[in-house]
């Protein structure tokens, strides 16, 4: 029987930025965008996963995908980098060839610019490094590679980068449902506009998990088990993963975003300006994330670093789900022995779910979304007032504050997180305010979803 053929990757409305190492391809992406959402610096292979993020030019919309260095034929690292440059390329409509003027031709831009010959995707060659008008003569080498005339840009300075970006846009496919507002607006002629009612209002938040953890715990092969695809990196040599990489996940209970962060040391093992904007970025997906899975290497047990890291997310004010990875390599008394240490330094966490599982073999992983749901559906509750004073009246009663101290009327005056406001006739005893955490949490089924409680004096 003949082998099945795969099927052709979706051709998206994207533009695909390749080409080899340290030629500038990250700064350009940040040109385009506006703002700093890949990691630069003079070296080669700082980027290594595909990142993908959205970009405008004149009310054209379009996705712009950042690869690493294509460099088939080098070592394990460098081959599943470039399979990840040809992914992004197959499902571009246009690709942009970035090449170095300042240097001209090497054998690595011949060997790129033949393999995108055989892609059958437009290209356009981007002279990077362009600075000035005298460094233009320079770039018509580059019309030996055998793919058009080159642009000269400076993605440092954005010099020339408005002539490229209309050229890119006239090469893109109309966006969808374009022909079909176009065929409504001629069939409409002659209808009054105001008729039509408004468009509904969708609320376009989606819910964010972002996975963190010491480098080499395996975040990027449990992300890419998640999503179903290798976005990720995946190699053996701690720090792949250089930036966080995210993706957008269609579940029975609605979209997640689920993000990739790169491995996190403490700071004074830090000594790469790439790996300190790394660590930053990792910060900034764990702030703006609903929640955070803790991913910890179950055959080193729970280190120091762990902890720290499990401190860092509980001061976010996320939820936090530890996912204890590489369970099925540990014996009984192992599992026994990291069960306990999850007790003992883990436990500023609370009730938080753990979760045993292996990325490498997906065993266990199914057992996520459910979590991940019931913690999503507790962090957006909202309780009736009346129900929370009743909860605040019957913790007063079973045990009052001392001093006379009491709470006079309480409300949940947010979500995300909950966020509950008590009046009082003066100041709770911290011991007792945590008592009083607890009843609400456990009466009102919060289960360990953060809390916040915001303390008013009735002068106030």
């Amino acid at each position: 029987m003949a082998k099945k053929k795969k099927p052709p990757a979706e051709i998206r409305r994207a533009v695909a930025i390749v080409g080899r190492p340290n030629v500038g391809k990250s700064t350009l992406m940040n040109r385009i965008v506006g703002s700093r959402v890949a990691i630069v610096e003079q070296k080669p292979g700082v980027t290594r996963d595909r990142k993908e993020v959205e970009a405008d030019w004149q009310g054209e919309r379009f996705t712009l995908i950042d690869t690493g260095g294509w460099l088939p034929g080098g070592d394990a690292l460098d081959e599943k980098v470039s399979r990840q440059a040809e992914k992004a390329v197959a499902e571009s409509a246009v690709v942009l060839l970035v090449v170095d003027a300042t240097v001209g031709i090497v054998e690595e831009d011949s060997r790129v610019a033949e393999w995108l010959r055989r892609s059958g995707r437009p290209v356009l060659v981007v002279a990077n490094k362009v600075d000035d008008a005298k460094k233009e003569s320079g770039i018509w080498d580059f019309v030996s590679l055998g793919l058009g005339e080159p642009f000269p840009v400076s993605a440092v300075h954005g010099r020339g980068t408005g002539d490229l970006l209309d050229r890119i846009v006239s090469l893109l496919p109309p966006e969808a449902g374009a022909g079909a507002e176009d065929a409504a607006d001629g069939s409409a002629e002659g209808e009054a506009a105001d008729d039509a009612p408004p468009p509904p209002v969708v609320d376009e938040r989606i819910f964010s998990v972002a996975l963190v953890g010491r480098p080499n715990v395996g975040k990027s092969t449990l992300f890419n088990r998640l999503i179903g695809d290798d976005r990720s990196i995946v190699h053996d040599m701690p720090g792949t993963t250089r930036d966080s990489i995210d993706t957008v996940v269609d579940t029975p209970d609605g979209p997640i975003r689920f993000v990739d962060t790169a491995g996190m040391r403490r700071k004074s093992r830090v000594d790469e300006d790439t790996e300190y904007y790394s660590m930053v970025r990792a910060l900034k997906a764990i702030d703006e994330a609903d929640v955070a899975i803790l991913v910890v290497d179950a055959t080193q047990h729970i280190t120091h670093q762990d902890q720290r890291l499990a401190e860092r997310v509980d001061a976010a004010g996320c939820p936090v789900v530890v996912v204890l990875n590489k369970w099925e390599v540990l014996d009984a008394d192992q599992r026994l022995e990291v069960m306990y240490e999850v007790g003992q330094k883990l436990h500023f966490v609370g009730e938080a779910p753990v979760l045993k599982l292996s990325a490498l073999t997906g065993r266990g992983v199914h057992k996520l979304l459910p979590i991940l749901q019931g913690t999503i559906e507790d962090y957006h509750k909202r309780v009736p007032t009346a129900k929370v004073n009743a909860v605040i009246r019957s913790a007063q009663q079973a045990q009052p504050a001392p001093h006379g101290a009491r709470v006079l009327y309480a409300l949940q005056g947010a979500a995300d997180p909950p966020t509950f406001t008590l009046f009082v006739n003066r100041e709770l005893p911290q011991p007792y305010l945590r008592y009083l955490e607890r009843r609400l949490r456990e009466d009102l089924g919060f289960g360990t979803t953060p809390m916040k409680l915001r303390v008013r004096h009735r002068s106030d």
